[in-house]
């Protein structure tokens, strides 16, 4: 059974009047975290596609920059984003439940919030009320703002780029404890690991500009220390 469906049935179960927002709590102790990583990018998805104001036409088109969505899947996931955009709670309220429903386990998290990155990238513009959004989703998240500007910098060609701050390491870090660093983001950014933490087989490719920006970071310190 493909995630698209398992999506749709997680769907089905909620009770009469409940909102889409309601899901996390069901899957909160759910084995599949595949779904409720898949519904939690579609949903804040869906919320973030207000933020600047432009709501296009086709707004499924930009979850094919986190999912591959095989066309006879496209239905199911038109209406969790379709179910998200109508419901009355608000981006936070969201946000809340799904930082709930993964407790400290930070790395979901950052790939949650990679999948937003990229689906607001993907009319090739960053608007200011895109940063808000995201920016507050990451406080929610439990994210400080220097992890916030390090994931930002792997999306946004304008944004300031600290290679120290992408790799998560002080500046006056020794250089073997920065390759360690690099190393550990190498490992986590497996798409094995990445699966084994809840992203979708059908998201993996998340891990590829996130890979690019751990080892363009991890070349610029080496050339500092030469």
């Amino acid at each position: 059974m493909s995630i698209w469906s398992r999506m749709a049935e997680a769907i089905a179960a909620l009770a009469k009047g409940e909102g889409l927002s309601a899901v996390f709590e069901k899957l909160r102790a759910s084995p599949d975290r595949t779904v409720a990583f898949a519904i939690a990018v579609i949903a804040l998805g869906a919320k973030m596609a207000k933020a600047d104001g432009q709501v296009t036409k086709d707004e499924v088109v930009a979850f094919r920059e986190v999912f591959v969505i095989p066309a006879a899947e496209e239905a199911n996931a038109a209406r969790v984003f379709n179910l998200a955009r109508q419901d009355v709670a608000g981006y936070d309220i969201y946000a809340r439940r799904i930082k709930a429903m993964y407790g400290d386990d930070v790395s979901p998290l950052r790939d949650l919030l990679e999948g937003l990155f990229h689906i607001a990238l993907a009319d090739g513009v960053y608007h200011p009320k895109e940063d808000d959004f995201l920016h507050e989703v990451a406080a929610i998240f439990g994210f400080d703002e220097r992890r916030f500007r390090s994931i930002r910098a792997q999306f946004v060609d304008e944004a300031e780029r600290d290679p120290y701050d992408v790799l998560g390491v002080d500046p006056t870090a020794s250089k073997d404890e920065i390759r360690a660093a690099w190393r550990q983001l190498v490992r986590d950014t497996h798409p094995d690991q990445m699966m084994a933490r809840g992203v979708p087989e059908e998201a993996v490719k998340l891990a590829e500009r996130r890979m690019v920006a751990i080892n363009r970071a991890w070349e610029e310190i080496q050339g500092n220390h030469a």
